[in-house]
């Protein structure tokens, strides 16, 4: 396999995109392809990506694969993605084969969180909690530029624990939660996505409005846009303050759509001493450096990972 570059994959459920690597982390060459929601599509668009990643750089290359799911370690098969159709399948067997070599592939909130690890925003930082916040809501930890899986796979993705201290008025607005086994009230997703964001707005304000318009009206003051987002921030805060006291990162990354709402890094930093344990708060909470170009990133980036 040709030490020189590397092939990373996000495969997400519109679009997959690929990206050439040279050793330094430099791109190459990117491409994103639409394909048919279903699983052999997925296979194929693969395939063929690579196949023009290889042709470019005249050579066979490792391949990194992220995906919204978990590819499990001891039946091989996903589980728990957004991607249906790839769920209860040997997704990496199957890319193994039609590739006709080895890859590695992990959850997207992994691949996000290594990649800003690795020369993002986190690379000047021994420990680095990544956290998406787009249409679902998950997480990472890493350390030493190694992510910590645990031994569920799950370390650090959080997006699935309750609320912590919840209000009469949320204990009101939770619903049993529909994603994957969760089933549970009171599900973190359910407020601190943007999807659930965006429903409690409308939902309380009775409008039918889509995230970017909430988060534009919150620009140019609207009271209602306001409260919501404080209300935002401090369920926000209550959740990063309990992983403080577990993990105690050194940063928090922050990614997905709603991550580029700027106020946050203004006004969560401000709310988590209120909520932690300690006797002052020195985590930083941080923009993400690569943006949509994360989980693709860190994808190629795991084959310089020693966990595998």
């Amino acid at each position: 396999m040709n030490k020189n570059f590397k092939i990373g994959i996000d495969y997400g459920g519109t679009k997959i995109e690929g990206i050439l690597m040279d050793q330094s982390g430099k791109e190459v060459l990117r491409k994103r392809s639409t394909y048919d929601k279903n699983y052999q599509s997925g296979i194929d668009t693969v395939k063929s990506l690579v196949e023009e990643f290889d042709q470019h750089s005249s050579s066979k290359n490792t391949v990194g694969v992220c995906i919204p799911g978990f590819s499990s370690r001891e039946t091989g098969l996903v589980n728990n993605a957004n991607c249906v159709w790839i769920n209860d399948r040997p997704f990496k067997k199957d890319l193994e084969k039609t590739l006709d070599r080895e890859i590695r592939i992990m959850n997207d909130a992994n691949c996000f969180a290594l990649s800003e690890a690795i020369d993002g925003s986190g690379a000047n930082y021994r420990s680095v909690w990544g956290i998406i916040i787009g249409s679902g809501f998950g997480g990472s930890f890493v350390y030493n530029k190694e992510v910590v899986e645990g031994v569920n796979q799950v370390a650090g993705d959080w997006g699935h624990q309750p609320l912590p201290y919840p209000t009469k008025e949320e204990y009101d607005l939770s619903v049993q939660c529909q994603v994957g086994n969760c089933k549970r009230p009171l599900c973190s997703e359910q407020f601190i996505s943007g999807i659930g964001f965006t429903k409690i707005f409308n939902q309380k304000y009775g409008t039918n409005l889509r995230t970017r318009e909430i988060v534009a009206l919150e620009a140019n003051g609207d009271e209602r846009a306001k409260k919501e987002f404080d209300l935002y921030e401090d369920r926000f805060a209550r959740l990063i303050s309990v992983m403080i006291g577990i993990i105690d990162p050194d940063a928090i990354i922050l990614g997905g759509g709603m991550s580029n709402v700027g106020r946050l890094y203004d006004n969560i930093p401000k709310l988590l001493p209120k909520y932690t344990f300690s006797d002052k708060v020195r985590n930083k909470v941080l923009r993400n450096t690569h943006g949509d170009s994360s989980g693709v990133r860190g994808a190629a980036w795991l084959w310089d990972s020693d966990k595998f």
